[in-house]
């Protein structure tokens, strides 16, 4: 047996306060940007050259090393990319593996797999928040390693599958950009085609006022309520959730930016009987109805059903919108995902600790409705192929993921060999 602190050449906390922020400069990783693996860049706090030559004193980052979650979730683990500066956030541990005797893919994924997990979630179980302490994380015991030949084959087998899911992760992020700069420049700027097929705005097209703002002529100011319908999720409880059936579409699913993410720390699933009202069909269209977050990042956000042999279930916090037929699901999707409709949404909310929303609420959202009904129909089709291409991606994802999870415990036991050594 060997200890992490044995095959290891640093373990190196965090500061233990909050670095002061701002809107540009070098990542700082909070536990929320720890991720299968990875480290997200895009939603991480930022700081200046002189908060991260203060924060990085003990030690500087660099490529391969890895940075831990202590807590809130424990054991979440990522990989330093090359050519990337990061910062340690709070609950983090920087660890930079001993190359001489681990290779740091395979420590990356022997850190992930299921038996290292269960014993930082055990060592972390035993305070009121669950939290592993830098002596726990030293003395983590794990088993006699193969070769470094072996380790690599193990490592770039699952890091390869793991870059391409990134990959088609990134690729459906481009995507939804692009569908959502499409949809302001139609129904936001107003350059849908005109008749003759040229920007409507800018090429003359009359506009009139509205309550709220000038609009094409012919438009009206709709509340949404008179065209859509949310119906609640069920109150599914934690002890409910098992490790294979229904995937249950909870809040965590939702991504900040738009759409849906069914990854492995994300997805919990149900086996059983439920009401067919909480039952999706592919193609459903849900809306986040509650946010953890004072900053409502997720709040109103909404997704679209893969349409694939999977069965998902309606959570509690979540809603199924249903449609009248003068709106489509494209556009109500895309109106959901605007600043204004987000801010619209997060300002309406109540509470203060726990932002939520309410199908009244979201129906007393104000939106233009175009004086030719024609004109949302092309604008689904003109995402026809582009919303294929995101559908294919995700259940090429979701594909790649239970391969990825199948493949892990086996490699890392010796159950599966990559092959024998030469």
């Amino acid at each position: 047996m060997e200890t992490l602190n044995n095959i290891c050449l640093d373990i190196i906390d965090c500061e233990h306060k909050t670095a002061p922020i701002q809107d540009e400069g070098i990542p700082s990783i909070r536990t929320t940007d720890i991720k299968n693996g990875f480290l997200d860049f895009k939603g991480a706090n930022k700081v200046s050259e002189e908060t991260y030559q203060k924060w990085t004193q003990r030690l500087e980052p660099r490529e391969y090393d890895l940075i831990l979650a202590r807590e809130a979730p424990v054991g979440q683990v990522g990989l330093v990319p090359k050519g990337q500066r990061v910062c340690l956030g709070q609950r983090t541990v920087l660890i930079r593996p001993n190359t001489q005797k681990i290779y740091p893919y395979y420590l990356l994924y022997l850190l992930l797999s299921r038996e290292i997990q269960h014993e930082m979630k055990v060592r972390a179980s035993g305070s009121t928040v669950e939290h592993l302490n830098m002596s726990d994380i030293r003395n983590l015991q794990l088993d006699d390693l193969p070769s470094l030949k072996i380790q690599k084959k193990i490592g770039d087998t699952l890091g390869n599958i793991d870059a391409k899911i990134e990959n088609l992760r990134r690729q459906n992020e481009t995507l939804e950009a692009i569908a959502q700069t499409l949809f302001k420049h139609w129904f936001i700027d107003f350059e849908f085609p005109d008749a003759d097929g040229k920007p409507y705005k800018s090429s003359g097209g009359e506009m009139v006022d509205s309550a709220i703002g000038d609009i094409p002529e012919g438009w009206k100011v709709e509340k949404f309520g008179e065209y859509i319908d949310i119906q609640h999720g069920f109150n599914f409880k934690s002890e409910d959730f098992v490790d294979e059936g229904d995937i249950v579409v909870r809040m965590g699913n939702f991504l900040t930016n738009g759409g849906l993410d069914f990854n492995v720390d994300k997805t919990k699933y149900f086996k059983g009987k439920v009401d067919k009202k909480f039952i999706l069909n592919s193609g459903d269209l849900v809306v986040v109805m509650s946010d953890v977050t004072q900053n409502g990042l997720i709040l109103g956000n909404s997704g679209i059903i893969p349409s694939n042999n999977q069965k998902y279930l309606l959570n509690q916090r979540v809603g199924k919108v249903s449609i009248n037929q003068v709106l489509n699901k494209t556009f109500v999707y895309y109106l959901m995902m605007t600043k204004r409709y987000k801010h619209w949404i997060k300002n309406s909310a109540n509470s203060t600790t726990v932002l939520n929303t309410s199908p009244s609420r979201i129906g007393e959202f104000d939106f233009f409705l175009p004086s030719n009904i024609h004109l949302l129909n092309r604008f689904e089709t003109s995402l026809h192929s582009l919303l294929k291409k995101k559908e294919t991606n995700i259940f090429q994802i979701q594909t790649l993921t239970k391969t990825r999870d199948a493949l892990l415990p086996k490699l890392m036991s010796g159950q599966l060999r990559v092959n024998k050594e030469k």
